[in-house]
């Protein structure tokens, strides 16, 4: 299992940019919202689904992520350079928790699930969910949660009930112009 953090201090491909992490605690939602602007890189990362490259990444770009309290799932809306969402990315976790210096961290579980803004809805990984079961990296039960997760978001998704969406539309208006410059490197 993989630990993975919401500063990505170690992605060797950004040269210069700001984060910044919020404590929200409304009937809305309940957990920890971060915001990585990216101000320099040295090369864009790109991905492909279904025969269309994207832009994942690139000068001007926003990551924002939400951890909900509670919840075994970590969601990732990136934004490009217009303000405009190129994916949303929802790992699929076992737990979340804060680094000393108060940088959230998540247990990444292998499975994610990625919805691209025409509707379009991916479940990636389930190869790897398999691979860490079979290797002993995860327990049986860390797979059939991560599996009972997955299904879990893709009904919501379907059924139009996944308030990230709009959850996450909302925070880039009202929450990034206060974020987006703080502690920049």
């Amino acid at each position: 299992m993989k630990r993975k953090f919401s500063d990505r201090a170690n992605w060797r491909r950004i040269v210069r940019k700001s984060y910044s992490c919020l404590t929200l605690d409304n009937e809305e939602f309940k957990g920890l919202v971060t915001f990585y602007r990216i101000h320099e890189l040295r090369e864009p990362l790109w991905k492909e689904y279904n025969g269309r490259r994207l832009c994942l990444a690139d000068r001007g770009y926003l990551w924002m992520q939400h951890f909900p309290r509670g919840e075994q799932f970590v969601v990732t809306t990136m934004f490009d350079d217009k303000g405009s969402v190129v994916q949303w990315y929802i790992d699929v976790c076992k737990t979340q928790g804060l680094t000393d210096q108060q940088v959230p961290w998540f247990d990444d579980l292998f499975l994610d699930v990625v919805v691209l803004p025409s509707g379009e809805v991916f479940l990636l990984d389930e190869d790897e969910l398999e691979d860490a079961l079979r290797s002993g990296d995860i327990t049986a039960k860390d797979a059939t949660m991560a599996r009972k997760t997955a299904r879990r978001l893709l009904d919501l998704i379907k059924n139009g009930r996944f308030r990230y969406f709009t959850l996450s539309l909302k925070h880039r208006r009202s929450l990034a112009p206060r974020m987006g410059g703080a502690q920049q490197s």
